[in-house]
Parts: C-alpha cells; structure tokens; sequence
C-alpha cells in the first residue's frame, strides 16, 4: 500500500509539474513586449490609413489625375493591406508583427476579412481594367467606411490589450501611438471626401464628412503637442518629435484653406484645387507617418 501510494503521490506532483511547465511555455508564447505592441498598434493602426488611400486613389483614377501613377498605388496599397491584414492574425517577421492569440481580437480580424473579401475584388477589379466606372465609385463609397469601422475596433483591441499588459507602465503612449497613427487615416480620408465632392458624388453628404474629418485631424494635432484630456492623449516632450509634428503642422496650413473652400455653400472645386490637394496629401500623410514612427520608437 505505502508504495502504490508513493506511485501515486509521485504521479501527481510530475502532473502539477507538467501543468506549470505548459502554463509557463504559453505564457511565453502570449507574453509580448512594448516594442511588439508598439508594432502591431503602428501597423494595425495603418491598416486604417490604407483603407482611405485605396478609395482615395480609385477617385483620383475616376477624376483621370495622374491615372497610371495611382493605378500602381492602388496596387501597392491593396496588396500591402492584404500582408498586414494576414500578418496581424499569422504574424509576419518581415513586418515585425508577432502573431494575435487574443480570441476576443481574432474574432475581431474575422469580422474585418469579411469585409476585406467584399472590398478587395472591387480594387482589383479597377486594377485590372484600368478604370475606376460611376459603379465602382458607388461600391467604394457604400463598403470603405464599414472596412474602416471594423479595422478601427481591432485596433482599439489591440490599443486596451497593450496598455494593461506590455505598455501597462506607459498606458498613455498605447493612446497616443493610436491616434497619431488615425492622424494618417485622416489624411487619406478627408482627401478622398474632397475628391468625391469634386465628383458630384452624394456632395451635402460628403462635404459634412470633410469638414467633420478635418476639424478632428487639426484638434488631435494640436492635441498630440499640448495635450487633450477628452481625447486621453498627454503633451510631447520629446523636442525631435515636436519638431516633426511642426513639420506636419506647416503642411497642413497649406492644405486646410483648400478643404475649407470645398465645404461651403455652393463651392465649385477648380482644377487647381484638385491639383494642389493630390500633390499635398501625400506629403502630408509622409510627414504624420514620421511622427507616428518616432512615437514607436519610444517603446523600444
């Protein structure tokens, strides 16, 4: 009897034994530093930006400015969203993304690839012909801001799952990585608004949008540099950034007249207006990724 129950004593201590060792691996492979969580809040976050730009460049396709440059935007763009959308659920060491293991965000990314499977084919489809047709204008307008939508949920998963676990010393740096990272999504997004009231298409409507897009992309900017307790970001210190963020601030001077004019009543956007807009947007968005990348950096 005593050895069958030493046996039994001892079979049950290497069970709790391989118990903590499995606990222990999967809290490893769980576990991940600020430095990754700065990463998949940067690249999650851009997956916002990108879904503005692709319908941005499908209106300029549709406008006829610079058509072959923004078909091959359009390219680039729809297949890097592609990568980071997979790479966000599989990881993706090229991209320094490690792989999402929290099911509550999984589900999340479920809901935003059945969205991406309805958005996808029509990018493709322009893509392919070489022309963006009133129908695609329509299709984009009526999906981009569902795929918008649920890719901002995920990355707000991602943005509370980092500030309780690998940046729970900084909560406020998860904050502002996410809305300096939705800065770049404005970019695109009141650009793309602009260029669907030069279209005509649903104008009351989408000037409303613009103006209301633009009126947050300056109040978070300004935000970003002194602080905005409603919107939970805390003042920069840190004078390189500042200095970038000034950089932003000089481009968007010469933007904001331009978004301006094309909300009023009646307004007729001229061809130079269009021009102006195409060749700043870019830069703009540029110079808010820099800043973006320099928060980033603060993880590490």
């Amino acid at each position: 009897m005593k050895i069958n129950t030493l046996l039994k004593y001892n079979q049950f201590r290497l069970l709790l034994l391989l118990i903590a060792l499995t606990f222990s691996q999967s809290n490893i492979v769980l576990a991940q530093t600020a430095e990754e969580f700065g990463a998949v809040i940067n690249l999650s976050g851009k997956q916002r930006m990108l879904t503005q730009k692709m319908s941005k460049e499908i209106m300029l396709i549709a406008l006829d400015i610079d058509k072959q440059k923004n078909l091959q935007n359009l390219k680039a763009t729809s297949s890097l969203f592609d990568k980071t959308l997979k790479g966000l659920r599989n990881g993706d060491a090229d991209l320094s993304l490690p792989p999402t293991t929290s099911p509550k965000i999984l589900r999340q990314l479920d809901r935003v690839d059945k969205l991406w499977a309805e958005f996808y084919p029509i990018v493709q489809n322009v893509a392919s012909s070489g022309q963006a047709s009133s129908q695609d204008v329509a299709s984009i307008s009526a999906t981009n801001l569902k795929l918008l939508k649920q890719m901002n949920k995920a990355v707000g998963a991602y943005e509370k799952e980092a500030a309780t676990s690998g940046l729970k010393a900084t909560p406020g740096l998860a904050t502002t990585l996410n809305l300096s990272g939705k800065q770049r999504m404005l970019t695109q997004k009141m650009s793309k608004e602009f260029f669907m009231v030069a279209l005509n298409h649903e104008t009351p409507e989408n000037k409303l949008n613009l103006l209301e897009t633009f009126t947050l992309f300056e109040r978070t900017l300004q935000g970003l540099k002194v602080g905005d307790s409603t919107l939970g970001l805390p003042p920069t210190e840190d004078t390189a950034i500042l200095n970038q963020l000034d950089k932003v601030s000089s481009l968007w001077n010469d933007a904001k007249p331009v978004f301006v004019s094309a909300t009023s009543q009646g307004a007729q956007i001229s061809n130079d207006d269009k021009s102006k807009i195409a060749s700043l947007n870019v830069p703009l968005l540029k110079e808010m990724n820099a800043a973006v990348q320099m928060y980033e950096g603060l993880t590490k």
